[in-house]
């Protein structure tokens, strides 16, 4: 069975709870820290998923008005986005994020079934129902809630979302060698994570 509206929507609250317990209490020191990410702190990571959470607020607009909303304005928006948040203090950092969030939990509840089945386009230019919102939300809350490298693992975040995170990479990418492994390092390996399965090759970094 593939993966619901509604748990998509779970994996949302889901994710974000993993990410805003990770971060509650970093201050500035603590957010330089390195990711998982090569190039990327804390900072650029906690800056990046605000900014995805106001970016999908767009479409969840879009959904409810009809009128086209893309995510970014501009290719440059995204990138101009993380860099503002590098140079906020962390509180005002974690502000953004915890508000970000709240805006886009907000904006997504009051939508109606008819705004729900609106076509809309994401950043890389795919045409897609507005029900594929919380799932693109749920990928960025849970995977970079690993990323943050602060003892939230893959095999941490639940199950069946896990399968649909492995489902949903081998389809983008085209068909990816078979394996064995359990469920998490599977999925790490997929979206070129850390990962502890030893004859698996390197596919490059996703999301």
């Amino acid at each position: 069975m593939g993966r619901t509206h509604a748990d998509a929507v779970r994996w949302v609250e889901e994710g974000s709870k993993f990410f805003l317990d990770a971060v509650t209490g970093l201050d500035d020191s603590g957010l330089a820290d390195p990711t998982l990410l090569p190039g990327w702190t804390r900072r650029h990571l906690v800056a990046h998923v605000a900014a995805n959470a106001d970016a999908l607020g767009n479409l969840v607009r879009w959904a409810a008005t009809g009128r086209r909303t893309p995510m970014y304005a501009t290719p440059e928006e995204r990138a101009a986005g993380i860099e503002r948040g590098t140079r906020m203090s962390a509180d005002e950092l974690l502000a953004w994020l915890r508000m970000s969030h709240d805006r886009l939990g907000l904006a997504m509840d009051v939508l109606t079934e008819t705004q729900w089945s609106r076509q809309v386009g994401t950043a890389q230019g795919r045409t897609v129902p507005a029900t594929e919102i919380p799932w693109l939300r749920a990928r960025e809350v849970c995977v970079h809630a690993v990323d943050l490298d602060r003892d939230i693992g893959f095999a941490d975040l639940p199950t069946d979302f896990l399968e649909a995170l492995v489902a949903d990479i081998v389809v983008k990418r085209g068909g990816v060698p078979a394996v064995d492994g359990t469920l998490p390092e599977t999925a790490a390996w997929l979206a070129g994570r850390p990962h502890a399965l030893t004859e698996a090759p390197d596919l490059g970094p996703w999301l």
